[in-house]
């Protein structure tokens, strides 16, 4: 069974940044891509990044590319999202993903294997 454990959500103004985390573990972690949504209250759940099993590859949604940067530590069994120039519309919950499927482009979350429990991130203006 996999479990994946999401960290670093939090309060920030408009402008600012975060990091997010998500550790993984049960499966080895290297052969799978791994991904970030976000869930607005009222909205769908959304895809932000993903990234393939060996980090070489990212992929971006419209609203986020050129201000989040996902990568990964497959030594540590872990992806981050790091977030720039945040707007109060990235406020959500962020859900970090994995996918058995290699290239982490899929942008349905019923593509997607397994979820973590979600961290807030709520940006002030």
């Amino acid at each position: 069974q996999v479990q994946l454990v999401e960290s670093g959500g939090g309060l920030v103004e408009v402008g600012g940044s975060l990091r997010l985390s998500c550790a993984a573990s049960g499966r080895t972690f290297s052969r799978y891509a791994m991904g970030w949504f976000r869930q607005a209250p009222g909205k769908e759940r959304e895809y932000v990044a993903g990234t393939d099993w060996t980090g070489s590859r990212s992929y971006y949604g419209d609203s986020v590319k050129g201000r989040f940067t996902i990568f990964r530590d497959n030594a540590k069994n872990t992806v981050y999202l790091r977030m720039n120039s945040l707007k109060p519309e990235d406020t959500a919950v962020y859900y970090c993903a994995l996918d058995s499927a290699l290239y982490g482009d899929r942008t349905d979350p019923g593509a997607w294997d397994y979820w973590g429990q979600g961290t807030q991130v709520t940006v002030s203006s």
